[in-house]
Formats: structure tokens, C-alpha cells, sequence
């Protein structure tokens, strides 16, 4: 799939479908790993080269968040479809479900980890679910890397849902690539969404890409200070961009 860069980061285009079929067969290939990206990933990667860096050698870069979408419009004339993770894991639960494909869930919470196969269970009755772990919340050992790497491994899992939120998991995975022989995407807050530990926003909002607005309705204290600082520079670094390319084209 081609990617385009807007700003900081290559983001993969095609269809909704196509990614859904692609992250599939990557279940069958030996180690991957996918970014979700949205807002705060970009600037996070404009900020960070090491990062920006990550996010690009991923297999796939979907473009999750609306700004994203009209990103690759503003500075590509690309009519490309939003590929969300909140409809990306349902999606791909249905196809593991329906193509007998281990999966395994990575991060979150204990209480969440505990709410998972409940959750799952009467919409995917015949769902795989190879494993799941809330690891702690500080860096592991080399020890206990190794022992999730063979623990993940030894389960059989073609596809890892990781849940660390934006940019551990990402860091993550990438430091996982060539380890652990499975198919890796970052799913984030898409888990909790999913599962009923947090509501999402309506249609209306998704298409009008206030999405981040109702995510800070719920958590404004935590929310507040990324969604100002960062999607006030997104805008000024998209702007940015779109001038700078005119004035290249106009020197050309």
C-alpha cells in the first residue's frame, strides 16, 4: 500500500477494505507491526525524530484521526477514507473469529484485562483469544522482556492488540519487531471503547472530526494541555506545509 507523507509521518492510503484484508495476511507473516495514528502521534513525531522514525518503518501507517483525512486531501488531493481504530479492532476480532486467527491482548489495565473475554465473548463466541497481560507500569527487566517475548510467542498469537497508549506502544512495538512472531497493531483507547469502559463520541462528531472534543469532555484535567498545545501546532505545521509546497512548485 502507498503511503504519502503529511508533515511528520507517511501515512498508508487505499481503501477501508484494503487495510482490513492486509493486516489479515499479515497475520500469516512472521513480524509486523501497524501505528494507528492520529493528531497527537504526528506531533509527537514532528517533536521526536527517533520517533518519527518508529512510526515510519511500521508495515502500515492508518490514518485514524479526520485531520489526518483532510491532511492527505490538503496536500495530496487524496480522497482517502478515515481507517479508525474503534472500527479497525471489531473488524479484525470478526475476521480472527471468522478465519480461526490467535489473538492475543497487550496492556491496559488488570481491570481491564479482566473485562476482555466477558466483553468478547457473546459477539465473538468462537474467537480465539490466545492471551492477554497488563504488564507493570514501569520499564520491564531484560528478564521479564524475554519471558513476555516467549510468553506471546508460546501462545500461538498471530495478532497482538497492544494497548499502552501513544508513544509507548509504539516504542513497543517497535523494539518487538523480529522478536515476536506475530502481526502488531496499536490499538489504544480503541480497547476500552470497545469493551464499555468508555463511551464514543456520535457519528456526527467522528465525520466532523470532534472526535478529540468529546474524548476531552470526559477527561478534560488529562486532556486539556495535549488537545490546546497539539492540535493548535498540528494546524500551524499543516499550514506551514501546504505554503512551503506552493513555493516549491512556483521555484520549479
Amino acid at each position: 500500500m502507498v503511503k504519502h507523507q503529511v508533515i511528520s509521518i507517511n501515512i498508508s492510503t487505499g481503501t477501508y477494505k484494503d487495510f482490513v484484508t492486509r493486516l489479515i495476511e499479515m497475520s500469516g507473516e512472521r513480524s509486523t507491526y501497524t501505528c494507528v495514528a492520529n493528531v497527537h502521534m504526528l506531533v509527537e513525531a514532528h517533536k521526536d525524530k527517533a520517533f518519527s522514525a518508529i512510526v515510519n518503518n511500521a508495515e502500515l501507517v492508518t490514518p485514524d484521526g479526520m485531520p489526518l483525512v483532510w491532511g492527505l486531501k490538503l496536500l495530496h488531493r487524496l480522497k482517502q477514507e478515515r481507517v479508525a481504530g474503534s472500527d479497525l479492532l471489531p473488524d479484525l476480532l470478526r475476521e480472527a473469529e471468522l478465519h480461526s486467527i490467535p489473538v492475543y491482548f497487550y496492556g491496559g489495565t488488570e481491570a481491564m484485562i479482566s473485562k476482555i473475554e466477558t466483553a468478547l465473548q457473546p459477539k465473538y463466541p468462537a474467537l480465539k483469544i490466545a492471551g492477554l497481560y497488563s504488564p507493570p507500569f514501569r520499564p520491564l527487566t531484560g528478564e521479564e522482556e524475554q519471558a513476555v517475548i516467549e510468553r506471546i510467542n508460546g501462545s500461538g498469537a498471530k495478532i497482538v492488540f497492544v494497548v499502552l497508549g501513544c508513544p509507548k506502544q509504539e516504542k513497543w512495538m517497535s523494539s518487538m519487531k523480529g522478536k515476536i512472531n506475530a502481526a502488531m497493531i496499536g490499538v489504544g483507547a480503541a480497547l476500552p471503547v470497545m469493551i464499555g469502559l468508555q463511551a464514543r463520541a456520535p457519528k456526527w462528531m467522528q465525520k466532523a472530526g470532534l472526535e478529540w472534543f468529546f474524548r476531552l469532555c470526559q477527561e478534560p484535567r488529562r486532556l486539556i494541555k495535549r488537545y490546546t498545545i497539539t492540535n493548535t501546532l498540528f494546524l500551524f505545521l499543516l499550514m506551514k506545509e501546504k505554503f512551503q509546497s506552493k513555493r516549491r512548485k512556483v521555484i520549479h
